[in-house]
This record gives structure tokens, C-alpha cells and sequence, in this order.
């Protein structure tokens, strides 16, 4: 299932699952994410079954919502 969003002015697009698997963030639910400031182009976070780019610091706070949310 996809989710978007936006959260403190970021903008979000996650794939998560019901159950958790080996591809999921640590083991859990979201099997992809991605992180930008709102009207921007630059990834601050991405995960697609593995980490291209690793959540900013100016992301870590919208990165743990979601991750309580939905992984």
C-alpha cells in the first residue's frame, strides 16, 4: 500500500506492508520511502529495499513519525 503526505513543510511517499520482511526498514513494514522538502527535488531520505540516500538530520524527526506509524 502507498502513503503520502506532508509532515513539518517535508513531503512523503512510503510502501508498506502488513507484515514485516527481510527488505522492510529494519526488519519492518516499509519497504520504501522518500523524504524531500516541500517543492523540492532532492531526496533528503531514500529507502527502496535498501538505503540510497540515509535520513538528513533535518528529516530525522519526520523519518521517526513515520517509522512509528507505519513500520
Amino acid at each position: 500500500m502507498w502513503s503520502e503526505g506532508t509532515i513539518n513543510g517535508y513531503k512523503y511517499w512510503i510502501k508498506h506492508y502488513e507484515n514485516g520482511s527481510e527488505f522492510g526498514i529494519d526488519g519492518g513494514r516499509v519497504s520504501k520511502l522518500q523524504i524531500r522538502k516541500a517543492g523540492t527535488t532532492r531526496d533528503l531520505c531514500n529507502y527502496d529495499r535498501g538505503w540510497d540516500v540515509e535520513p538528513a538530520n533535518e528529516v530525522m524527526e519526520v523519518y521517526q513519525q513515520l517509522l512509528e506509524k507505519y513500520n
